[in-house]
């Protein structure tokens, strides 16, 4: 059979990715890949809309993605629009203008269809397996939390709790005071009750995360170690509990400066990994989850292997 080289874009909250691949879905070949720190929820993301400067930007990542789509021959292409696109009052303005200037068709996918594919990613990685698990994505704008095996989808659902909508509400001030997590706890104890009742039935053994904020651990991690560590060669990640722990306390105490001088922290995330990181230590202690895995495949990846397929 002819090889098929599709594109995908996730345009998310915080980031818009570009993934070019070829070959078949389990064992695919990156020919392309980019990520630009789009920002589209900045200044605007509590309050439904996306702001001109980051409307601009934007426009700009598409117009670059189309570039690198028309270099590469690319014979099918799938853009998906997440969280920020989806709850912003001009996102439809942003669909249109997108496909006026670039003539790619940007698709609103649901936060079920978005967790629906995360799983199919988080599932072509190869770190599931018969034990239940707990994955969280965190986005900028929405976390997906997906309890599922390598056999089946249990429970799924998306949550309006992205780290950049809760840096908005809780990270004003740096380093993030005792208050503020104590706010962002009783937050989570309100938005999360579907959650704790479905772990309770499912009863998951290990957390995956994807992609995010769990790169930026493991690469920090490995990278404080001296080891080499290349997150493109990288599908699977263990933590060693103990690593992990140290690390988020160290980062939910931690300045701006001090994050921004950490090797593995790409700029984009330099704040919103404080929430992050909070989120994630949340899920450890409310589940007794001591057992912590980072699949960097995600969202792009299982639409990848939708196309593929």
């Amino acid at each position: 059979m002819d090889n098929k080289r599709v594109a995908v874009m996730d345009l998310g909250t915080n980031t818009f990715h570009l993934l070019i691949a070829e070959g078949p879905a389990d064992n695919f070949t990156t020919v392309f890949k980019t990520t630009e720190a789009v920002k589209l929820g900045e200044g605007g993301i509590n309050n439904g809309t996306i702001r001109p400067e980051a409307f601009a930007r934007g426009l700009a990542a598409m117009q670059h993605f189309q570039d690198k789509i028309l270099d590469h021959n690319v014979t099918a292409v799938k853009a998906v629009g997440t969280s920020a696109v989806r709850s912003a009052a001009n996102g439809q303005d942003f669909i249109d203008q997108v496909a006026e200037k670039t003539g790619i068709q940007i698709e609103l996918i649901s936060g079920e269809q978005e967790a629906a594919y995360i799983y199919k990613g988080i599932d072509a990685s190869g770190c599931l397996n018969d034990d239940n698990a707990l994955i969280m994505d965190i986005g900028g704008g929405s976390v997906e939390f997906i309890i599922a095996n390598t056999n089946e989808v249990l429970w799924k659902r998306s949550f309006e709790i992205g780290a950049a909508r809760l840096m908005d509400k809780f990270h004003q001030t740096d380093p993030i005071p005792l208050a503020s997590i104590k706010e962002l706890t009783r937050y989570l104890d309100g938005k999360l009750m579907e959650l704790f009742a479905a772990a309770l039935k499912y009863k998951p053994k290990m957390l995956i995360g994807s992609s995010g904020a769990f790169e930026s651990f493991a690469e920090v991690i490995e990278l404080k170690k001296g080891r080499q560590f290349n997150l493109n060669q990288t599908k699977v990640y263990e933590f060693d509990t103990d690593d992990l722990l140290d690390l988020i306390e160290l980062l939910i105490k931690s300045s701006h400066s001090l994050r921004a001088s950490m090797k593995g922290i790409i700029p984009v995330r330099v704040d919103m990994i404080v929430v992050a990181s909070l989120l994630t230590i949340y899920m450890m202690q409310k589940l007794g989850l001591t057992d912590v895995t980072l699949s960097t495949y995600s969202l792009k990846e299982g639409v990848l292997a939708q196309m593929l397929g």
